[in-house]
């Protein structure tokens, strides 16, 4: 096909003029996957993607798959400036930027130790006192700089954080967010409950601080970067402070952020210490406190008893699923499937460092591994499938944060949350270069890959609001 031919082809399918062309800032062309509104996988071999200001502005399938050089391609987009054009080659793909629903910035340091713990006991020897260096805005500004470059390179567009008890230092981690590109939900964690270590703050303490940090947030100005309020767990927080933190929550509109039905010690400790609210769930502490609405994420979510999940239905509260922190912390095997049946929202999260890595590709594997060993646990069970663990990953968190209208799939109206993985990168696992040249598979084939066997060296771009934000 002639070049004029593919230019005409182009502008009759967005029904625009050359100015409207010049109307664009960048234009990515190639391969795109994704999901839609219903799980739906969705692979399209050739199209062009419009951004303007970051947002997706138009998407044209009219494009010829076969016998188009890069050259021909620019002449296309001529219009264009040639550095705002985009050209995925053989190997190359678009999908969605990854969601990472809960992980503990405060963590990263203590990555792949004390796994021979349980979760209480590993809480207490090694994450608290971890925690505490925190205090420190030197530790803390190196740390948190590590933690947004790792996650973003590993392509986690989208991170909701836990911090520290401590307000001022947590506002370094929005500050790094925002700086560096990353769409971020950053907490500063809530304790009243005493403890030996001095570890926690008082109530009035806790909201105060809770206070100056989300204006500090506010200051910072970023339309990436927002607070979320983060009571840690029940077993760290009294009724008072909940039900306080929940009408910040509501009166400013903002997210919410915390852990449920984890551990089984974990839950008989909550059923004894709120025996007045314990009605009959660990959930419903949460509903009496006020905390659960349609912004609230609660990680885990194990063992939840069915009048749970009805509660959460109602309030349109999602679970973010962490396979590989309920492996490693021996918590138990969250059966996602059964969540799903039941019309509760789920996202997926890395969970470190009770989790052994900060990558979603290697939490959406986990999610398999942990759903594969159920089905063979259990009688008549479907396991989770890469197209599900994907959804998940991309559209699936997105929908758990209430963030879906803006990010979680590439459609027109959203903004260009995305990356670019070519698995021809040299010296990963999924090299085709040299010894499979010509062996790609299909669209979906190329996706199981990337999800199965690979790494951050697949990941060439990373793109937030249009952005290229991957160091």
């Amino acid at each position: 096909m002639k070049v004029a031919k593919i230019f005409a082809s182009v502008k009759s399918q967005l029904h625009v003029s050359k100015k409207y062309h010049t109307m664009f800032r960048q234009v990515f062309v190639g391969p795109l996957i994704h999901t839609d509104e219903n799980e739906k996988l969705i692979a399209k071999e050739r199209i062009a993607v419009f951004v303007e200001d970051g947002k997706i502005v138009d998407i044209t399938e009219n494009l010829p798959k076969n016998h188009i050089s890069e050259s021909e391609l620019k002449h296309v987009f001529k219009h264009f400036q040639p550095n705002d054009v985009t050209i995925l080659n053989d190997g190359r793909f678009m999908i969605p930027g990854l969601i990472d629903c809960h992980t503990h910035a405060v963590q990263f340091p203590n990555l792949g130790v004390g796994y021979d713990k349980y979760l209480l006991d590993w809480l207490e020897s090694y994450t608290f006192p971890l925690e505490t260096k925190y205090a420190d805005a030197k530790f803390a500004e190196q740390a948190y700089d590590s933690v947004v470059k790792r996650t973003i390179g590993i392509g986690t567009t989208t991170a909701c954080y836990f911090a520290s008890l401590y307000g001022e230092t947590t506002t370094i981690l929005a500050e790094k967010a925002a700086k560096l590109g990353q769409r971020a939900f950053v907490g500063k964690v809530n304790m009243n409950i005493p403890r030996d270590d001095g570890y926690w703050e008082s109530t009035e303490k806790s909201i105060e601080d809770t206070m100056a940090f989300i204006e500090s947030v506010e200051r910072i100005g970023s339309p990436l970067v927002k607070p979320i309020i983060t009571p840690r767990f029940a077993l760290s927080c009294n009724m008072e402070l909940m039900q306080k933190l929940a009408k910040i929550a509501k009166a400013k509109d903002l997210h919410i952020q915390s852990h449920v039905s984890e551990n089984k010690a974990e839950i008989t400790a909550t059923k004894e210490y709120f025996q007045e609210y314990f009605q009959p769930s660990y959930t419903a502490i949460y509903k009496a406190a006020g905390l659960l609405t349609n912004k609230t994420i609660l990680a885990h979510g194990v063992h939840l008893e069915d009048s749970e999940l009805a509660i959460l239905k109602e309030h349109g509260t999602a679970i973010i699923h962490c396979p590989s922190s309920n492996i490693y912390l021996k918590s138990g095997l969250c059966d996602v499937q059964r969540l799903r049946a039941n019309h509760v929202k789920v996202g997926l999260g890395t969970d470190v460092s009770g989790g052994a890595s900060y990558s979603m590709l290697d939490a959406m594997r986990s999610a398999l591994l942990v759903s594969n060993c159920l089905s063979m646990m259990k009688d008549d069970y479907t396991p989770l499938s890469y197209e599900d663990v994907f959804h998940m990953a991309t559209l699936g968190s997105a929908k758990a944060l209430s963030i879906d209208d803006k990010v979680g799939n590439l459609v027109p109206g959203k903004e260009f949350d995305a990356l670019v993985v070519d698995l021809n990168a040299s010296g990963t696992f999924v090299d085709n270069s040299k010894e499979y040249k010509g062996i790609q598979g299909t669209l979906q084939e190329k996706l199981q890959r990337f999800i199965y066997s690979g790494d951050d060296r697949n990941i060439i771009s990373v793109y937030v609001q249009g952005r290229n934000v991957k160091c």
